[in-house]
């Protein structure tokens, strides 16, 4: 990802989709997904809603960059599920989002294609139901300072529009906030050039 392609396209909410075939149902539900510590709580969420599913494979992405995902074909032949609701998030281009399929088994079996197909509609049904917005690609940073500078710091937060994420206020200050690709290099310079205080990169979301 070059500087100027510090956006992605994601959603903000849950949505389902639904798709049948020979008597089996796909169930699929699509979730806002950051990092992967929400990932059992999300399963165990889909597995209280249907227990007595058969499986609940999903695929999530992470990040702009298309190397980073997870697939999970739960029980179903290897890559008829994950892989092809992995590949409808890649064909729709968005990310940070995790998609659970449930299926109920209708008895007739439906083979590879079939298989392929089922999670991939089902995949696609909940993501045509979504609402598609764009965000920005941000850096987090921590920042230690004495509270001397606090006016500096603060200053430098108003004037560029800084969001702060945590703040703690003491002799010894620390604060973490979050800036977006395009804007890091002009505003980590700004607190750099404040005498004492330490900048930290955190991480990229």
């Amino acid at each position: 990802m070059s500087l100027f392609e510090d956006t992605y396209r994601t959603i903000d909410a849950k949505y389902e989709g639904i798709f049948r075939d020979k008597g089996s149902k796909f169930i699929a539900y699509t979730f806002p997904f950051k990092s992967e510590d929400q990932l059992k709580e999300l399963l165990l969420e889909v597995k209280a809603i249907h227990p007595k599913a058969r499986h609940h494979c999903w695929a999530y992405r992470l990040t702009p960059d298309r190397a980073v995902f997870r697939v999970n074909d739960d029980g179903e032949p290897s890559g008829t599920a994950g892989r092809p609701i992995l590949n409808v998030l890649l064909s729709m281009d968005v990310t940070n989002i995790i998609v659970i399929v449930v299926r109920y088994f209708g008895g007739t079996l439906l083979g590879v294609p079939g298989l392929i197909n089922a999670y991939k509609s089902a995949t696609q049904d909940a993501l045509n139901q979504a609402e598609i917005i764009e965000r920005t690609v941000n850096d987090h940073y921590g920042i230690s300072f004495d509270y001397l500078h606090m006016n500096d710091i603060m200053r430098i937060i108003k004037e560029e529009c800084v969001e702060v994420e945590k703040q703690e206020f003491d002799n010894q200050c620390y604060l973490e906030f979050e800036v977006r690709k395009m804007q890091v290099n002009r505003i980590v310079d700004r607190f750099a050039k404040i005498e004492g205080c330490q900048l930290t990169y955190l991480y990229t979301l």
